[in-house]
């Protein structure tokens, strides 16, 4: 049985890493570490210009994807449209705090959509915590870095269009 390694990209393409957004493939890198020889992604990351090395063999189980594709955008429109889904229980900060955190972790668009939802939907009931806040601040630019490229228009652009959704 052979091992594939699902998705897998090449230099120059964009990419997704979890909680640090889209990156550029900037190349394949061998490495000996603790005597075996693994081949590393070099990504850039766009927003903050860091750079990472994500093992080929467990790039997908770290959640590195491509981009989303423009025919998924609808659906997660749909998801900040939503708000039946948000539920605005008693959990405390700290707790609410690590599930988004898990959302956004996990890579997923459509988790870092309902981060973005359900944290616009609280601060519409009360004020956010500034770990909230931040939280906020991190789905928004994940999820306008990454819609702007599958749709292949300004981040600008797509600030207004999250802007009139959550308004609604």
């Amino acid at each position: 049985m052979s091992k594939t390694t699902f998705p897998s990209f090449k230099e120059g393409e964009l990419a997704v890493y979890p909680a640090h957004g889209v990156g550029l493939i900037i190349g394949v890198e061998g490495r000996n570490v603790l005597g075996i020889n693994t081949n590393f992604y070099i990504i850039k990351i766009l927003d903050t210009e860091a750079t990472i090395m994500v093992p080929i063999d467990t790039a997908s189980s770290v959640g590195l994807r491509k981009i989303v594709k423009k025919s998924q955008v609808p659906k997660i429109y749909e998801i900040l449209k939503d708000r039946k889904e948000v539920i605005l229980d008693n959990q405390t900060w700290n707790r609410r705090y690590r599930d988004y955190t898990d959302k956004i972790k996990s890579g997923c668009v459509m988790e870092v959509a309902k981060v973005l939802r359900d944290l616009y939907v609280l601060k519409m009931d009360k004020e956010l915590s500034f770990g909230e806040r931040r939280m906020l601040d991190t789905a928004k630019n994940l999820l306008v870095k990454e819609l702007s490229i599958a749709k292949n228009i300004k981040e600008e652009k797509v600030e207004e269009e999250l802007h009139r959704i959550m308004q609604k």
